[in-house]
């Protein structure tokens, strides 16, 4: 990404457009997509490092789904295209170091170490993550012309990059912090969460229950949009949420690459509407991540598994940031170990 494919920042927007198509400025800086339905960005690893460019679905939800999802001020900023009051949000003086992603998807967007204190009030970078990762639009609003950016993954609006920055790139993108989240770098929290969808909760948690170094299981609702659902609204499909199972896990005991391979052992992920004898979204295979690194994990696994044959066909697992996770009701949980019985799954 170079400087010169954001300049004009403050232009008027008749004359500005004009000098723009003059000296080829209007190419917009999104990345190739594979097809309308997917993107090409760059994940980070366990130890933050980018990955190599990768395809992944676009994430698109419906204004009322982003609602069930967002704050009331998220989802000004990041779908209506609002901007947040300078020196009032949260991450404008922030100082920490950690990685910044989209408050809609998950993905990495800016690092600590391209940060800086422009005295604008909004948090400034110089530079994105990855490139493929933050696209523009040129925002014509107020009689200017700018470069908004935004999620090249969900779109959710970020704020606009000027060339008023410091070096190495002279660029400054200017963010709102209501479109962001923050990770903070360190070491490992003594448990760490991640929740998994594959049919039935009742074999899923008693599976889990039994790895070593998984220290708590709760079985619940996730992925859908109306809050606290119970089990009846869920079986109606029309909630949009999984049966999933919400695992906590102690980093020094065991790997997330460790509890994915316990997922896939343990049911088909190639039809996105059945496992085993379960049919419809509620029963739909997903791995929902809280971390970069877990969605980097889970896509890197999904393909090592997928690669080698172990299915009968293409994986069709959604891989999607968490959203709110609902407890099932207490007959639901630890239902084999209270009750008896085998597993759901069929292999």
């Amino acid at each position: 990404m170079t400087k010169r494919t954001f300049l004009f920042s403050m232009l008027g927007a008749a004359g500005g457009l004009a000098a723009a198509k003059q000296m080829g400025f209007l190419k917009a800086v999104t990345p190739m997509n594979a097809n309308e339905s997917q993107v090409i960005v760059r994940l980070l690893d366990a130890k933050g490092a980018l990955t190599p460019p990768q395809v992944v679905p676009k994430v698109v939800k419906s204004q009322k789904a982003w609602k069930a999802v967002l704050t009331e001020e998220q989802f000004r900023v990041s779908r209506e295209e609002g901007t947040e009051h300078a020196f009032c949000g949260v991450f404008h003086d922030n100082h920490k170091e950690g990685v910044y992603t989209c408050v809609g998807c998950g993905l990495p967007l800016f690092r600590s170490d391209a940060k800086f204190d422009s005295g604008t009030g909004w948090p400034s970078f110089f530079q994105p993550v990855a490139a493929e990762n933050v696209s523009s639009k040129y925002d014509r609003s107020y009689g200017m012309m700018r470069s908004e950016i935004h999620c090249t993954r969900c779109a959710s609006h970020l704020g606009h990059v000027f060339n008023d920055g410091p070096k190495p790139t002279s660029l400054r993108y200017c963010i709102n912090s209501a479109a962001l989240d923050f990770h903070e770098n360190g070491a490992k929290p003594a448990r760490e969460k991640i929740i998994f969808g594959a049919g039935c909760f009742w074999g899923v948690e008693a599976t889990f229950a039994q790895v070593k170094g998984v220290t708590g299981t709760r079985v619940g609702y996730s992925g859908g949009i109306p809050k606290n659902p119970s089990y009846q609204d869920v079986c109606t499909h029309t909630t949009g949420h999984a049966e999933v199972v919400e695992v906590e896990y102690d980093p020094a005991q065991t790997s997330i690459d460790a509890l994915l391979d316990v997922f896939w052992e343990n049911h088909d992920p190639t039809d996105r509407r059945r496992v085993g004898p379960d049919f419809g979204g509620q029963y739909r295979s997903a791995v929902f991540f809280n971390k970069p690194e877990q969605e980097t994990a889970a896509r890197a696994s999904a393909a090592r598994w997928e690669a080698a044959g172990k299915f009968s066909g293409p994986v069709t697992t959604e891989i999607a940031l968490a959203t709110p996770f609902y407890a099932a009701e207490e007959y639901h949980q630890k239902y084999f170990l209270k009750h008896g019985g085998g597993s759901c799954r069929i292999p």
